[in-house]
């Protein structure tokens, strides 16, 4: 939506300033939550102080996994519900869930074996070790049982060298052995989490409000102070449930709220995204899952045409600048060497970098790699109010569905109200009715090619999953529809499109969150000047205005950049 569109979310609220819940925080877990609750008839709304969808659930490896490693520190309890959640988001999202195959170079037989079990008896103590194939070995197997009784993926494999390199030639030769086991892959992490934001908005209809650029800005009378960013304008809203799902900034939420916390200790993690055709048929397809000898993860991720390689995990102060410091990029062009010394890596190859924070809890001296991804819920009462705050601390991409069934069930019981449904099983978005098969998918583009071509229906299907189907519908009815020069693809209507019905408020959200443009590497400052002029129109956006979209634009896409400048955007 425009400034107008802005304004229009924010007035939803301030014509009707109370809700049964009130959900702080536009995350991934703050839409399932808002999702689910819609799904139960509860009056509920969420606001956001940016962009749905824009801190740290827009910094994700783009997996959506167990977490096998986590096995190692003993938290089985979270490792089962991940690989639950994995098997189940493959059959309600497959439009942008699918499976990953998994490769672990291994470098050595028995590392780690002496050392595990003290990590899992001090709940992930001790020094980070390289992890060998016993105890890969053994994990994998674990891994394997949890997808007992309705799994979706294949069972682990283990090479020897020769097999191996047969597979992958561009291996290190040192390799001893290779892993191979099966995840999931989270192709477009934005456009799901829209479309979750889309079919809770569905449900619930007018009982089912949710605002993006609005701040929770404090508490006044035991009222929660809502400020719209664009305008400024500020309205009390009442809720007999609030919901902090603020990720990283959890504590500063509760700050505003009255209440000082000091629940959360989340940690920085940076991606490069490299344009290397060499590098990406060296993968085979697969994600290369690979482990520095200091204990830390590296991934190598064949994705949408480029390669993901990520990522650190280092400590971070909520307040610092997020970026993807030089020498994160010098860690990863090492590792990458590592893996596969044969193929040359530079920063020349890198065409977007993004860092983000994940929201951890507090973990005090423990090395941040053996921090637990599980989650938890607090609650307190709202500081001057009758409210009760249940706060979200922790969680993760891949348990979103379980952690908001959670939150909602607190909710409930708050509220005195049963649960109607469960949202296991539940189709996303554009998953409903989604083609599994190929003949299946050839039917769905032939059904949809009537004034396009059968290729563009194709991308767009790959795109948007079956909600492709009002795009298509859009562009049809679009008499100035064009495919754009800048940034290849997509078309002006389509993006209009986006921009109308999307909560579209600045360019960035269409350059970062909408589409894949920025990273893919294509936010250039003529791809940025030639989607700003299509979509000024229906945004209400003049000449002025424009030209600063273009500016702030680029400026958010390359943030986490700390060598860009205006005049080097690509």
């Amino acid at each position: 939506m425009t400034e107008r569109g802005s304004a229009r979310g924010f007035e939803e609220l301030v014509k009707r300033p109370y809700a049964d819940v009130l959900i702080i925080g536009g995350g991934i877990n703050g839409l399932a939550t808002f999702r689910d609750l819609a799904l139960q008839g509860i009056d509920v709304a969420l606001v956001e102080r940016a962009d749905f969808i824009s801190g740290a659930s827009a910094a994700s490896s783009h997996m959506i996994h167990g977490g096998i490693r986590y096995l190692e520190n003993g938290e089985f309890r979270l490792v089962h519900e991940a690989v639950t959640e994995r098997n189940g988001l493959l059959k309600i999202a497959p439009h942008y869930v699918r499976p990953l195959q998994t490769t672990i170079p291994i470098f050595s037989t028995f590392s780690g074996v002496l050392t595990a079990p003290l990590r899992f008896l001090r709940h992930g103590g001790g020094e980070p070790r390289e992890r060998g194939a016993a105890l890969i070995k053994i994990g994998l197997v674990i891994y394997d049982s949890f997808s007992r009784g309705g799994g979706r993926v294949q069972r682990h494999t283990f090479h020897g060298r020769k097999r191996s390199l047969a597979q992958l030639p561009q291996l290190n030769p040192g390799v001893k052995y290779t892993a191979t086991y099966w995840d999931a892959s989270l192709h477009d992490p934005e456009r799901l989490a829209l479309d979750v934001l889309r079919d809770g908005r569905a449900a619930g209809g007018e009982r089912a409000r949710a605002a993006n650029y609005t701040a929770a800005a404090g508490v006044r009378g035991g009222r929660v102070v809502l400020q719209d960013a664009v305008t400024g304008a500020e309205t009390e809203f009442t809720a007999s449930v609030i919901i902090n799902a603020s990720g990283p900034w959890t504590d500063l939420t509760n700050l505003a709220l009255g209440d000082p916390t000091r629940y959360m200790g989340g940690t920085k993690g940076s991606h490069v995204v490299l344009d290397h055709p060499e590098l990406l048929a060296a993968t085979g397809g697969r994600e290369l899952f690979f482990e520095n000898e200091d204990g830390r993860i590296v991934l190598i991720y064949p994705l949408k045409g480029r390669v993901l390689v990520g990522t650190t995990d280092l400590e971070h102060e909520i307040g610092d600048p997020v970026v993807c410091t030089e020498a994160e990029v010098d860690y990863f062009i090492d590792l990458i060497g590592q893996v596969l010394p044969a193929v040359e890596v530079d920063r020349s190859h890198i065409v977007y970098r993004f860092s983000g924070v994940r929201p951890l809890p507090g973990h005090g001296d423990l090395a941040p790699g053996f921090v637990s991804r599980d989650y938890r819920i607090e609650a307190e009462e709202l500081v001057g109010g009758d409210a009760t705050v249940l706060t979200l601390v922790g969680g993760k991409w891949t348990t979103f569905r379980a952690s908001a069934e959670h939150l909602a069930d607190r909710a409930l019981e708050l509220l005195s109200t049963p649960r109607r449904r469960s949202t296991k099983g539940v189709a996303i978005g554009g998953g409903q009715g989604y083609p599994v098969t190929e003949r299946a998918r050839q039917q769905w583009i032939a059904a949809h090619s009537a004034d396009l071509p059968a290729a563009r229906v194709a991308t767009l299907l790959d795109r948007y999953g079956t909600v492709a189907s009002a795009v298509i519908d859009a562009i049809d009815d679009d008499p100035d529809d064009a495919m754009l020069a800048h940034a290849p693809g997509y078309s002006s209507g389509e993006l209009r499109h986006l921009a109308q019905s999307e909560d579209v408020v600045h360019l960035e959200d269409l350059l970062m969150r909408r589409t894949s443009i920025a990273f893919l590497g294509g936010a250039s400052a003529d791809a940025a000047a030639e989607i700003a002029d299509a979509v000024a129109p229906v945004l209400g956006w003049d000449v002025t205005r424009t030209a600063a979209e273009v500016q702030r634009g680029l400026a958010a896409a390359y943030a986490a950049d700390p060598t860009w400048a205006p005049a080097s955007a690509r």
